[in-house]
């Protein structure tokens, strides 16, 4: 498919007589997407039952007779004032039991069956009026599922229909579900918890002291499979109607529901990239660091998350919304370096994505998002990012289509060990997320390109599979590791609880016939390193293993911090960043992976036919002799190099 860019509109913010100027210049732009609609439902219904669709028709019909494509966003993500007065419990609780109230927007509960149905309704008649319009060509569900803690609810809604899900995951011979397989599984009998009904059962907040940690995880399960089934509510509508492709815009470092899950019903992934927000919201890292990187953003945030995307979408994949200037939200909110949002644009493409779409056209006047800037300015004169978008536009229209191929190296990323780390950390600062970036960061460090894989994805034909962190580790995946060609890379914490997080027997990691038992843990203050014999150190997190393996790395008070048996490296600890890339240095030339010895900021990225070199810096580099400019893209196709900056 061939590289796009595009941009995300609101037609409802300006007055009609500019829409039509608005559409060509999008175009002569060489633009092809336009997003719409996804926060309008006051103007499309203003009134229970009132509706009015002529301005998105006509808005639709300006913009595809520029030669524009429509995505239609469904506008349930912003509910009107008066759905509050038809619904006065829709509103999500936060854990403190305090409404997350009217005013801005997400302010809904994902159970409450009444904004459902409202939902259902709405859906149903852009679908019915739009499905077969030739210029909408793609549609996006609701608006960036779980921005803004939005994904977990403690209302009234919530916990009946908790303890709804709860009795079909317990069930029993009767319509009520086992209450007895739910105390076993959570281990109830401990401090008197055991439950007589399902309807006992409360929500996990405002306990005296931590709640069961088995009651939270099957929460915050039950919490991500009600964004699951929300979705596809609106998909099963959009698809009775339109053969158009259907996407969601989710958001980095969101991590509250499975993603996977969602992206089983949707035929395209997309995501909103905001890299300097990021870098000072998002990115854990020290001062110098974020100095460093201000006007560029993380070498690493964006690229991970492309991947994190492309499994999603299982191929199909794009950035909705794409930072053109300066965002309004993070503590500090500098202007991109000149070259930046070019650089973003190809660094997105060369991780396969089809289209790359700006946030937004036209800088707001008004409200939350004043401060956020567009292509253009609010009086509509050319803000700095439209000539890199124009410049986009006119390097994409040579560029070959998308071709991702299969990297050598596969990396596993599992929602339920985010919310399993996150209900258990065991030190402060133990963070799932962090752990499985500060392997992909290693991992880019070396040039390797990387697929990010889900649990239960197919490992065929990697050479190498990590799975940092991975607390429970499924019988099916101990499998494929047992039968695995390839060099496994695990641990700390694999494998450290079961589906019901409690500690397993045998100990972890309880991998078929490997010879190694993780026999005590200890959590680490930020200040106490435990030094490495060969450079490096182990941070936060350190397991004492016992067994038959190699010793691959000792800590200096001569405990083994890597090990080796068989297929298998097992990191006894969490490894700080020189470690972690020596470390993976090593397995890389286990298995005969070419990599390369990057400078600061400068990262490879290889696709089937393409291999892209990116400076994220601001000084020159030298890499495989090749000269790279300050914030520089070279592509480099195959199999005659062709450097193209």
């Amino acid at each position: 498919m061939k590289r796009t860019i595009g941009t995300c509109y609101y037609p409802e913010h300006w007055p009609r007589d500019i829409w039509q100027e608005d559409a060509r210049r999008m175009a002569e732009a060489g633009l092809t997407w336009v997003r719409i609609g996804e926060f309008s439902w006051s103007r499309l219904e203003p009134q229970p039952g009132q509706y009015d669709f002529d301005w998105l028709d006509q808005a639709i019909s300006v913009l595809g007779a520029a030669g524009l494509k429509v995505v239609l966003g469904t506008p349930t993500a912003t509910p009107p004032r008066w759905m509050l007065d038809r619904h006065p419990d829709m509103l999500a609780l936060d854990a403190e039991g305090r409404p997350r109230k009217f005013g801005s927007r997400r302010h809904y509960c994902f159970s409450h069956e009444g904004y459902k149905a409202e939902c259902a309704r709405i859906v149903t008649l852009l679908a019915e009026r739009y499905g077969n319009n030739p210029n909408v060509a793609a549609w996006q569900t609701d608006n960036e599922y779980g921005c803004h803690d939005t994904t977990v609810s403690y209302s009234a809604a919530a916990r009946i229909a908790f303890q709804r899900w709860l009795r079909a995951r317990y069930p029993g011979n009767g319509n009520d579900g086992d209450i007895a397989a739910l105390n076993k599984a959570w281990g109830n009998v401990f401090w008197s918890m055991e439950y007589d009904s399902f309807d006992q059962i409360d929500l996990p907040n405002l306990t005296v002291t931590e709640p069961n940690p088995s009651h939270v995880l099957d929460f915050r399960r039950f919490s991500s499979d009600q964004v699951v089934v929300f979705n596809r509510l609106q998909v099963d509508i959009i698809r009775a109607h339109s053969d158009a492709p259907i996407a969601h815009n989710y958001m980095g470092r969101i991590t509250d529901f499975d993603h996977f899950k969602v992206g089983d019903d949707l035929d395209i992934a997309s995501w909103d990239s905001y890299p300097l927000g990021f870098l000072e919201d998002r990115v854990k890292a020290d001062d110098a660091h974020k100095r460093a990187y201000a006007r560029q953003g993380d070498p690493d945030f964006q690229a991970f998350h492309h991947d994190l995307y492309r499994a999603v979408g299982r191929g199909r994949w794009w950035v909705m919304e794409q930072q053109p200037g300066p965002v309004n939200w993070a503590p500090f909110n500098p202007a991109p370096l000149p070259g930046m949002v070019r650089l973003w644009s190809w660094e997105a493409f060369a991780h396969g994505a089809e289209a790359v779409c700006y946030f937004r056209w036209r800088q707001a006047p008004m409200a939350q998002e004043q401060m956020h800037a567009g292509l253009l300015r609010p009086d509509s004169a050319e803000a700095e990012g439209l000539a890199e978008a124009r410049q986009v536009a006119q390097e994409i229209a040579d560029a070959p289509e998308v071709t991702v191929g299969l990297a050598d190296v596969a990396l596993i990323f599992d929602y339920q060990a985010v919310w399993a780390w996150q209900i258990q950390p065991h030190g402060r600062g133990m963070d799932y997320f962090d752990l499985v970036f500060d392997t992909y960061r290693a991992l880019r460090q070396l040039g390797l390109s990387i697929d990010i894989v889900r649990p239960d994805g197919e490992l065929t034909g990697y050479r190498m599979i990590l799975a940092p962190g991975l607390m429970h580790m499924p019988d099916a995946l101990k499998q494929a590791q047992k039968d695995s060609k390839a060099l496994w890379v695990l641990g700390p914490r694999t494998g450290a609880r079961d589906a019901t997080m409690r500690a397993p027997i045998p100990l972890p990691p309880a991998l078929s016939g490997q010879g190694l038992t993780v026999s005590r843990v200890e959590s680490l203050r930020p200040d106490m390193p435990l030094p490495l014999e060969t450079g490096g150190a182990v941070i936060l997190y350190r397991e004492f293993v016992e067994g038959a393996f190699d010793v691959l790395e000792r800590t200096k008070d001569d405990q083994p911090a890597v090990v080796v048996d068989g297929n298998l490296i097992y990191l006894c600890g969490w490894l700080d960043p020189v470690g972690m890339r020596r470390v993976l240095q090593r397995a890389a030339d286990l298995v005969q992976i070419d990599t390369v010895d990057l400078p600061e900021g400068v990262r490879r990225r290889k696709t089937a036919d393409e291999c892209f070199w990116f400076n994220h810096t601001t000084e020159a580099a030298q890499v495989q002799g090749m000269d790279l400019a300050p914030l520089s893209v070279v592509r480099v196709a195959s199999p005659a190099p062709q450097p193209e900056t």
